[in-house]
């Protein structure tokens, strides 16, 4: 089997929302895994003039899962979930996040989504969405996307960080 699920032969013949499903994980998994092997200092360390670290990265994507998977299907508000009331908010890392706790809380948020989306169609509206309704479809696809651009941020993070530890 390939290293990426997407890429399963199986995952081809596969309905639509097995595709979103296989593209969304390996997805959640990358960003995820972006933070393995590195140390506390390395996972807060800023590169780039924003926010932007590789744990606050990981943190972030923790509120898109709970604002698209919970907030728009549950139709709690981000204080009820629990979550900042803004994306740059997200990136704010508290004293207490650690590559751990920030992994952990990804996880649980992403099998949160999982279990709230399993009962829904793509054609499905969700109504908790500050836009308005919106299909299911729409809001896998923004995530395809917010995730996707996450990764990349991820990977040339990651790879500055391992840059900078190899002698010179």
């Amino acid at each position: 089997m390939s290293t990426f699920p997407s890429m399963d032969p199986g995952i081809f013949a596969a309905d639509l929302r097995a595709q979103f499903d296989a593209f969304l994980d390996e997805h959640r998994t990358s960003l995820h895994d972006c933070l393995d092997g590195m140390s506390e200092h390395e996972a807060r360390a800023s590169l780039v003039p924003s926010r932007t670290t590789l744990l606050g990265l990981v943190k972030h994507a923790t509120f898109v899962e709970k604002v698209w998977f919970d907030e728009a299907i549950t139709r709690r508000s981000r204080q009820e979930i629990g979550i900042p009331a803004t994306p740059d908010e997200s990136f704010i890392l508290d004293d207490g996040d650690t590559i751990a706790s920030v992994q952990a809380a990804y996880r649980l948020a992403c099998a949160g989504s999982r279990e709230r989306t399993r009962p829904l169609g793509l054609d499905d509206l969700v109504t908790g969405n500050r836009r308005g309704p919106l299909p299911l479809r729409w809001v896998y696809l923004h995530m395809l996307r917010e995730l996707a651009q996450h990764c990349g941020h991820a990977d040339i993070l990651r790879e500055q960080l391992l840059a900078a530890r190899a002698p010179g």
